[in-house]
């Protein structure tokens, strides 16, 4: 059973019934699932009471209130504050692990689970706090070694911690890093999302052909099928 105090302090019951005190906690987010363009990405940072405050001081909040700049500046100033991780998965890479997991929620799963391997390696901490995706058992069988040692709680909306807020922010930066880059590379701006999309996508394959979707998009997306019809 979790009882919670603070925004950052945490009761555990155990199943003998002692209770841990847990100062800090590592968050977890990720940006570009929904988006037919770019990389997946998923960061995790870790906040103490003293950081959040100083978090909620300068203005983290869900990445998804924030314009792309504030999110630009916000970022800089998380890496500063906070122990983060960052896992980054190209559109080939992307298609690769979907085709394996058959899955999306399982492929978020994993990439949960590395962000919190990774981040376990640079900071002690026994309490990780993440959005909840899917069936709560995806990320708990896809945690790895340390992972395997940590109480994990998956909630709706979990933005609202700041931990997670910050995740969120340091994953959409990555997002729209990535995906500005890999519009460079393709002499191409990629639009965010999935709605107003379509009609790039079919540029870029009269341009580069069919193949160039596996590198810069989310091929298992209806609007391949749309763009490729009768190609």
């Amino acid at each position: 059973m979790i009882r919670i105090l603070s925004p950052f302090i945490y009761i555990v019951i155990g199943m003998q019934g002692k209770s841990v005190l847990l100062m800090g906690h590592i968050g977890v987010d990720e940006a570009g699932k929904g988006d037919y363009f770019g990389y997946l990405v998923i960061a995790g940072a870790f906040a103490d009471e003293k950081t959040e405050r100083k978090l909620k001081a300068i203005g983290v909040r869900d990445s998804k209130t924030l314009s792309d700049f504030a999110v630009k500046n916000l970022a800089a100033q998380i890496k500063k504050m906070c122990a983060y991780d960052i896992v980054k998965i190209s559109p080939e890479k992307y298609n690769q692990l979907y085709k394996k997991f058959s899955s999306l929620n399982k492929l978020l799963a994993w990439g949960h689970a590395r962000v919190i391997e990774n981040l376990l390696s640079k900071v002690k901490c026994n309490l990780v706090i993440t959005d909840k995706f899917g069936d709560e058992s995806l990320i708990k069988n896809a945690l790895m070694e340390k992972g395997k040692k940590i109480t994990l709680i998956q909630k709706i909306n979990a933005e609202a911690d700041m931990a997670v807020a910050a995740a969120s922010i340091l994953a959409r930066d990555e997002f729209l890093k990535t995906l500005r880059a890999l519009g460079r590379e393709v002499d191409t701006v990629l639009p965010k999302g999935a709605t107003h999309v379509e009609d790039t996508a079919k540029a870029l394959v009269e341009k580069h052909g069919s193949e160039i979707l596996n590198l810069v998009a989310k091929i298992h997306f209806k609007i391949t099928k749309r763009v490729l019809k009768g190609k």
